[in-house]
């Protein structure tokens, strides 16, 4: 039965799970569910207490909401300044920048996930902070602007450490031993899609680090975590007891269903054919986007997989397979601005098709399966 966002936090909520864990293609609605849902447990306030930070005043802490509002980017283009993140002055960093002293844990944990080398350095207040990379000699570097994947790393690295911490206060059972009383009426952590940028085996090491964490609480505290990611979504299936997983779609007129499901992604919902027909439904319906490439060369790896091949490459077209497998990693690993376009041109529309065809025709496990 198909409802609306505001009906599907509500079921998140009623559900009362310890952990739900949620898959959704890019683009379903995860962060729009997120923020139903930080409405849903905390409305936003009016007047004076909208203009409070104050943790204290907190039910419910979000990886989405936390990435958007943590960090802003002063360039100070008209000074000529080297650039800096601006961190905005709350409750979360003060305690576990300032009281905590959690830097140095921070740039460890980003350094780990992105390179040794870029080192962040926080001012002496923390209202910012600033990047360089490291030589190894006594030269000073200047300070360049990370990417979007690397800032997501470190903004995530910033929310991992207050995670860490926030679980060891509220482990402590009688209240009045915990060293803050920040979190006491903190009641949900929801983290909305953390893996950006991330290769699989850094993938695999968050999805097991924080699975980790989320079974080291021993308090009354809930976890909703959704994902675009297949294989996050299995590490964390089975490194997580107890939970309860879901898959939200979303339908053509704007309705969305959050379906519970048993198992990891192939088990549950079949994820390499809901790849399938997700690519298929593109090609009929002529909306074929740059993501689809992605999802093309994802069900590729799948297949390959499973008939024991080395390389997906190898499943294309022998004649073809060089200038096929370029223009796959292209597409699907794009990097530079002018390739952010979501609307592929009417070849590449029609290489997907090709190379979809060619995927069930040639290979017999689909035809065998009916698929």
């Amino acid at each position: 039965m198909s409802k609306t966002l505001t009906e599907l936090a509500q079921q998140l909520e009623e559900a009362n799970k310890k952990v739900q864990l949620i898959y959704a293609f890019n683009g379903t609605g995860k962060t729009r569910l997120s923020r139903e849902f930080k409405q849903l447990v905390s409305p936003r306030a009016e007047g004076a207490e909208a203009s409070s930070s104050e943790l204290a005043a907190k039910k419910i802490l979000y990886y989405s909401a936390f990435t958007e509002d943590l960090l802003y980017w002063d360039n100070d283009l008209g000074l000529d300044a080297e650039p800096k993140l601006r961190i905005q002055p709350n409750s979360f960093t003060r305690w576990v920048l300032e009281e905590q002293g959690q830097d140095q844990g921070i740039i460890a944990t980003f350094q780990h996930y992105t390179s040794e080398k870029l080192t962040p350095h926080f001012s002496t207040d923390f209202s910012s902070v600033s990047f360089s990379f490291e030589r190894g000699n006594n030269q000073q570097e200047p300070n360049i602007k990370i990417s979007k994947g690397e800032e997501s790393n470190f903004i995530w690295s910033v929310f991992n450490a207050l995670l860490e911490q926030l679980i060891a206060e509220l482990n402590i059972a009688e209240v009045e031993n915990r060293s803050t009383d920040a979190f006491n009426n903190l009641e949900y952590v929801f983290i909305d899609d953390p893996v950006s940028s991330l290769d699989e085996n850094h993938l695999i090491e968050l999805a097991v680090n924080l699975a980790g964490l989320i079974k080291s609480s021993q308090s009354n505290l809930k976890f909703i975590v959704t994902t675009h990611s297949p294989l996050f979504y299995n590490v964390l299936f089975n490194e997580l007891n107890g939970k309860v997983c879901y898959l939200l779609e979303r339908f053509d007129d704007g309705s969305f269903a959050l379906t519970e499901k048993d198992g990891d992604s192939n088990k549950s919902f079949s994820y390499h054919l809901y790849l399938k027909q997700t690519i298929e439904q593109a090609i009929a319906d002529d909306k074929v986007e740059r993501f689809h490439f992605t999802l093309l060369r994802n069900l590729y790896e799948k297949t390959a997989s499973f008939l024991g091949y080395p390389r997906w490459s190898e499943l294309l077209p022998d004649d073809r397979q060089l200038y096929l497998n370029r223009i796959i990693q292209f597409t699907s690993h794009s990097t530079l601005s002018n390739e952010t376009v979501a609307q592929p041109t009417p070849a590449e529309k029609a290489t997907v098709n090709l190379l979809l065809d060619h995927l069930k025709n040639s290979h017999g496990f689909w035809q065998q399966q009916g698929l």
